[in-house]
């Protein structure tokens, strides 16, 4: 087992372990409603055209957003744990934390979080908070915080951190 953790962490490739969970979304979904329901009326009392293009620019604010939302994900390689986020070309980017520089990963939990196992992730850099990962409502997120610090250990006991 220990020798198929090292093969995974020592290629090129990356695992995705966490991406964002429902419960991110959730507030998107109920703002979006609630100002539809209270904006749209007044609205329309003033012009029908006017109420149909606020609710056309809020639903393409929801795609947006939602988009955004999805293309949020949480991944290790060789090198380090990071983050990918961004759909469109000029929003894209990423930021980690290499396997050398990393303190440790833990997760906070509540009660909302236990119940949808959607968490809120940190992953610390030793020598910096500047730099540090901290990404909230992650599904199963309390798999891939035990997935790094499994790899860290891995890495660490072995001699390959330097």
């Amino acid at each position: 087992m220990a020798q198929e953790i090292q093969t995974t962490v020592a290629s090129p490739d990356y695992e995705i372990i966490g991406k964002k969970s429902w419960t991110a979304y959730l507030p998107l979904f109920v703002v979006s409603l609630l100002v539809i329901l209270l904006v749209a009326p007044i609205l329309a009392l003033i012009s029908q055209h006017l109420a149909a293009l606020f609710i056309l620019v809020i639903t393409v604010h929801l795609m947006s957003s939602v988009r955004a939302l999805q293309s949020i994900y949480l991944y290790y390689n060789r090198t380090g744990v990071w983050v990918s986020y961004g759909f469109l070309p000029w929003n894209r980017g990423g930021y980690g934390v290499k396997w050398r520089d990393l303190e440790g990963a833990v997760y906070y939990t509540n009660f909302s979080s236990w119940i949808f196992k959607s968490y809120t992730v940190r992953i610390s850099h030793r020598f910096t908070k500047t730099s540090e990962i901290y990404l909230t409502d992650m599904a199963r997120g309390d798999l891939a915080v035990s997935r790094i610090n499994e790899l860290h250990s891995l890495l660490i006991g072995n001699g390959d951190l330097s």
